[in-house]
């Protein structure tokens, strides 16, 4: 505890009055224990006798309690005013630098949309976690396992090489993509992805290319480090290449799961991209978000499989696979900017967790990874389809659901109507306990076209059912849907 005498007095009297101040200012909470008294003496440098009569003379004033083997506490004196004290000048504040500016005028406080709302019955808020015990006691394993073998040294900033390896053995197996561990660069998750990007390839001003709609948190990103931020269309089958710009120095993707739409980039429209960005010098970045969960078809290959001129930064995050909690990610890194990327990564952090690194990689070397994908995407089948039903059943009149067969969540966009429809429909579902929220935030252009994002990863089908059934009593409630 920090006590600072004000050298007015004897030692004793400056003793209580700072004590008085910091139970006043509440820097001393009810309840909490005041140091003892041949601790605090030795630590100001006064006598423990000074100590000990500074304290007998709060607990007669009402402002300590003394408790018989354990010591004195501060009591609960209620609503207390501060003490009157001379004010000082307001310092002089710098002016923010550019890229604070940028950062407050973005952050709007709902960085995640709906996050703030937390009481609702039912959330079908799209990034909540699944709830899964099985995992959460095997991770609680591998933790311990981790810290029984755990070298508490600064770790490796590159990543752990154990964890790396698995890395480059699961994404040749299951996403097509050839790399070395000299390749792999380990990140907290997809927002510092972006933000190593935005410092090793972008200078402000740069144009970067986003899908529209798309995940708001690169746009954000690219935007606070000052880059100029550019939409191109989507349609059915995701990014339209003939609508991409004459000149970019960055273009973000979703490929194998457009977000939020669910299109699945053809492979016609993937070599088109690449000789695109090949042909303007432009760096692409590919988010493979939850490219581990398809329900049917054939998936293609990582559009990096395709990549032959080193154009393109593969990036994967555990956020959605394991849990968000969970920060950790990777991006797969051309060998003409790893070693930039690796010097940013060690100015911003020093390196992610070692601890965490250890348990995930013996977690995926063991095969608990793999199995826990498979457990996952079945019960994630099971809650898509009773979605997918829900919708049917009492929604279907209202919105259309296109059903890319992969991811946690599903975009079902208005029929007739307009953005303030979907947001007067969420705000009278909020009402009711049901958590719907807009595609409105994903889009940079205003004329987008208004829909919902669902995501139904954290409801079991019977809560999903439920779900559905007061999305549609809201519906009619609305007037979107005529009352049967």
């Amino acid at each position: 505890m920090y006590i600072e005498l004000d050298g007015q007095g004897a030692r004793y009297a400056q003793l209580i009055r700072a004590l008085k101040a910091a139970i006043l200012e509440s820097r001393l909470a009810p309840g909490s224990r005041v140091p003892a008294s041949r601790h605090l003496a030795s630590e100001l440098g006064i006598s423990r006798n000074t100590v000990l009569a500074a304290y007998d003379q709060l607990q007669a004033e009402g402002f300590l309690l003394a408790r018989v083997g354990s010591g004195s506490f501060v009591a609960d004196i209620g609503n207390r005013p501060l003490p009157l004290r001379q004010q000082a000048a307001p310092a002089v504040v710098a002016p923010l630098s550019a890229f604070s500016r940028r950062a407050l005028a973005i952050s709007d406080g709902a960085l995640i949309p709906g996050r703030q709302h937390r009481d609702l019955r039912f959330n079908l808020q799209y990034g909540l976690p699944m709830t899964n015990p099985a995992l959460a006691s095997a991770w609680r394993r591998e933790i311990n396992r981790a810290s029984e073998r755990a070298e508490f040294d600064y770790p490796d900033a590159q990543g752990l090489p154990a964890l790396r390896e698995q890395i480059c053995d699961y994404l040749r197996r299951r996403r097509g993509v050839e790399a070395t561990p000299e390749n792999i660069l380990v990140i907290s998750g997809t927002q510092q992805a972006f933000a190593l990007a935005s410092r090793v390839l972008l200078d402000a001003g740069d144009r970067v290319v986003l899908e529209d709609p798309h995940y708001r948190g690169a746009r954000q990103i690219f935007a606070s480090y000052g880059a100029r931020v550019l939409g191109v269309r989507v349609d059915a089958e995701g990014l339209v290449p003939a609508a991409l710009p004459k000149q970019a120095s960055l273009a973000v993707v979703t490929p194998s799961h457009q977000f939020p739409t669910g299109a699945l980039l053809p492979l016609s429209r993937r070599v088109e991209l690449l000789e695109w960005a090949t042909a303007k010098r432009c760096w692409l970045i590919e988010d493979d978000y939850d490219g581990e969960f398809r329900f049917g078809g054939r998936p293609l290959a990582a559009l990096k499989s395709l990549d032959r001129d080193g154009r393109v930064i593969y990036i994967g995050s555990y956020s959605k696979t394991l849990f968000p909690a969970l920060r950790l990610g990777y991006m797969v890194l051309p060998e003409s900017v790893g070693r930039a990327f690796r010097a940013a990564k060690w100015l911003e952090d020093r390196g992610s967790n070692t601890l965490e690194q250890a348990a995930l990689a013996h977690f995926m070397a063991s095969g608990g990874f793999e199995r826990h994908l498979r457990r996952a995407a079945q019960s994630l089948r099971a809650r898509r389809n009773a979605m997918l039903g829900g919708l049917r059943k009492h929604a279907a009149q209202v919105f259309e659901v296109v059903d890319s067969n992969a991811g946690m969540h599903l975009t079902a966009w208005l029929r007739s109507g307009s953005h303030a429809d979907c947001e007067r429909l969420a705000a009278h579902a909020r009402e009711r306990g049901l958590g719907l929220y807009t595609v409105a935030p994903y889009s940079l252009q205003s004329g987008a076209r208004p829909g919902l994002l669902l995501g139904y990863a954290a409801l079991p089908p019977a809560d999903i059912d439920a779900a559905l059934r007061l999305l549609g009593r809201c519906l009619r409630e609305t007037g979107l849907l005529a009352n049967r």
